[in-house]
């Protein structure tokens, strides 16, 4: 923890030893109300402004309760915008930090560094896999193949007897029902997420490339990750994508991975991590990673996407650079990983990777 100009590898397999990401994460146990104060940054004050994923808002809560305990002088705002919008507000300066669920682009890191005058602090928070989820009456366990998963969002597998689906599932009783699609109104980074593993699994069936803004016509557009929950919930034939912790009782559909059928869960989204890569040309502040989509390796759930909180390394002012350390500085320890998934079901960061976050937190300073 003390190693500030920690650089991730370059190297994949070395990469692979710093993603060792817990499922379970190192405390099934609270940890003490003094461990917590102390990872809070417990003495700072004042108001601190965010916006962004709304895949995020269930771990941000939990963050800000324990946060504002150890802190009670101190205010955390959060408007779950949605990662595009929430990007966009850090860039003009309207937050002080921001949370993604994709890294920022070349252009958008030029502008934020402009923002900052300074190189950015982008770090994972959390892995959680990002669920297909459907409400379809009769139908309790659903299989699809990455294929049939992008004909559905394409609009070219219309019913669900459809004889894609019937080969995915040739034991299930699946009704002449007709399939509407949910997909994000906002700019999204679990659509950003969720495209690129269409493009990548399925590139025959799914000829758009990766974006925020859900690309295709037709279906049925939801805003935020309740938006799209709630759309899929109210209706019968319907089916979306969104964070697994916020699918409540809907049905979550396995995905076809080399020879089987992978549930959602936070075990499965983190193993897919053993295989990420860090993106090239970025400081060590810079965490960002892609993740590979076409694994094949048994029990990975390939459609996960890494959750990320931004910041500048530098502010203007000591408050608010001590106010942003301390915020980043309890979300990314174990206290705030363990908040993150009990209240999200999350896999939180561990070992030498969750070292590599921390050192990159702790430049964070006034100008």
């Amino acid at each position: 923890m003390n190693r500030k100009n920690l650089r991730i590898a370059a190297p994949a397999a070395m990469l692979a030893l710093a993603l060792g990401l817990s499922a379970c994460g190192a405390g099934n146990e609270d940890a003490s109300a003094g461990e917590t104060s102390a990872a809070a940054g417990d003495g700072v004050s004042g108001t601190l402004n965010g916006a962004g994923s709304s895949a995020q808002e269930a771990a941000v809560a939990a963050w800000k309760q324990q946060f504002q305990t150890a802190n009670p002088d101190a205010t955390v705002n959060y408007d779950p915008v949605g990662s595009g919008g929430g990007r966009e507000q850090f860039i003009a300066g309207g937050v002080s930090f921001a949370g993604s669920d994709a890294y920022l682009s070349d252009d958008e890191l030029a502008g934020a560094k402009k923002r900052c005058g300074s190189e950015v602090v982008e770090v994972p928070t959390y892995v959680s896999p990002i669920a297909v989820v459907y409400n379809l009456d009769g139908v309790d366990d659903l299989n699809l193949s990455p294929d049939t998963v992008a004909g559905i969002f394409a609009g070219k597998i219309t019913t669900w007897d459809d004889a894609a689906i019937k080969a995915d599932n040739p034991d299930a009783k699946l009704p002449s029902t007709k399939i509407t699609p949910v997909h994000r109104s906002d700019d999204s980074g679990t659509t950003q997420n969720f495209t690129d593993y269409l493009s990548k699994a399925a590139p025959k069936v799914w000829t758009d490339e990766p974006a925020q803004t859900w690309p295709v016509k037709g279906g049925e557009a939801a805003e935020g990750t309740s938006g799209v929950i709630s759309a899929v919930s109210g209706g019968n034939g319907t089916v979306g994508y969104a964070d697994e912790s916020q699918a409540g009782k809907l049905g979550m559909a396995k995905v076809k991975v080399g020879d089987e059928f992978v549930a959602p869960t936070p075990e499965a989204a983190a193993k897919v991590l053993e295989t990420a890569k860090p993106v090239a040309g970025r400081a060590t502040t810079d965490i960002a990673i892609d993740i590979d989509r076409t694994t094949e390796a048994a029990g990975v759930y390939p459609i996960v996407l890494a959750s990320y909180q931004m910041a500048c390394q530098s502010y203007p002012d000591a408050e608010t650079a001590d106010l942003v350390k301390a915020w980043l500085t309890y979300v990314t320890s174990p206290e705030g990983q363990d908040a993150s998934a009990k209240a999200a079901g999350s896999a939180p960061l561990s070992g030498d990777f969750a070292s590599t976050v921390q050192a990159a937190v702790k430049t964070i300073k006034a100008a």
